[in-house]
């Protein structure tokens, strides 16, 4: 019979998959960004995740378990979803907060997970496994909350392609002609023929 340590098991195999693709796939998205800051929160979190691979080595450990994998297909589809959202806004001013949105999807799918198996580490009468369940978990709400900041005060607006937001930004903003989502730069000839008009 299927217990409630079996789920937990497969549940934190799942999850020992899922950290080793994030450690994998961090340092493409921190190469794709744009914001300087951004970058750091993603190295950042790389390291962290790092370390919550070692720490669910440890939780094996607290059940007497040998490490091992499932393959997360929960994980793999976020990771191959951002792979192609980070193609299709490569050199776009949106492409901060669209790397934001990617690893806020898996930051998500993350707390949810961990939540789980720190409240079933409690049940299962292991302590030593809940806590260090519960220390990825503060972690990974930590980062999420994180780049929620970093979103609101500066990604989102500058997904907006306006003002001084991106390095595209600028150059489109010169151009003559109007460039969709953002306004003609003052004095550009397109701005002097209406004026001209009137």
């Amino acid at each position: 019979m299927k217990t409630l340590k079996n789920l937990f098991l497969n549940e934190l195999a799942d999850m020992y998959d899922a950290e080793r693709r994030v450690v994998k796939a961090l340092p493409k998205m921190a190469k794709a960004a744009t914001c300087e800051e951004l970058k750091n929160v993603i190295h950042a979190h790389t390291k962290e995740s790092e370390g919550h691979v070692t720490k669910l080595d440890l939780v094996f450990q607290a059940f007497d378990e040998k490490p091992r994998l499932n393959k997360c297909e929960a994980t793999v589809g976020l990771l191959e979803e951002g792979d192609e959202v980070m193609v299709e806004f490569n050199g776009s001013p949106a492409i901060n907060a669209a790397l934001v949105s990617i690893a806020q999807k898996v930051e998500h799918y993350e707390m949810a997970s961990y939540g789980c198996l720190q409240e079933w580490a409690g049940l299962l009468g292991n302590k030593k496994a809940a806590d260090l369940l519960q220390q990825i978990l503060a972690e990974e709400k930590a980062a999420n909350e994180t780049l929620t900041k970093l979103a609101r005060a500066t990604c989102n607006r500058e997904a907006l392609g306006e003002g001084e937001a991106s390095p595209k930004a600028k150059v489109e903003a010169k151009l003559p002609s109007p460039v969709r989502g953002i306004r003609p730069a003052s004095g550009s000839p397109d701005r002097e023929k209406v004026a001209s008009r009137k």
